[in-house]
């Protein structure tokens, strides 16, 4: 099991500093390297670069009412979940189908229903 980590690019675990503006805010953000791939798929599905994207986000959460003290963890979690929801076929892996076209709602409320059925 170890072998398939262990194995794998060291380059992907290296952390970068990305610097962006935010409502005229400029502020750095600090995630491995894989992450900011998974990022940066993410926006060019939607046709934007990362920091737009970024900004995005974090205006949406803001909006929704989200406390991100841990803005860095947030977008973590973003890239998990991507991943999660296209190995579960909620989102399809065709990099040409924008994340913003998809029912979010809908998927959000499959995935509440499918967690309550496997709890009991």
């Amino acid at each position: 099991m170890c072998k398939l980590f262990i194995d794998a690019d060291p380059a992907l675990w290296q952390s970068a500093t990305h610097s962006l503006r935010i409502d005229g805010m400029v502020t750095s953000v600090r995630l491995e390297n894989y992450f900011w791939q998974i990022l940066e798929e993410i926006a060019r599905r939607d046709g934007m670069n990362t920091a737009q994207m970024i900004t995005r986000l974090y205006h949406e959460s803001i909006a929704a009412g989200h406390d991100l003290g841990n803005f860095t963890s947030f977008l973590r979690v973003c890239a998990l979940r991507y991943q999660a929801l296209q190995l579960s076929g909620d989102i399809p892996t065709s990099l040409e189908v924008a994340i913003g076209s998809l029912d979010g709602e809908s998927l959000v409320g499959q995935q509440g229903a499918t967690r309550a059925n496997q709890v009991h």
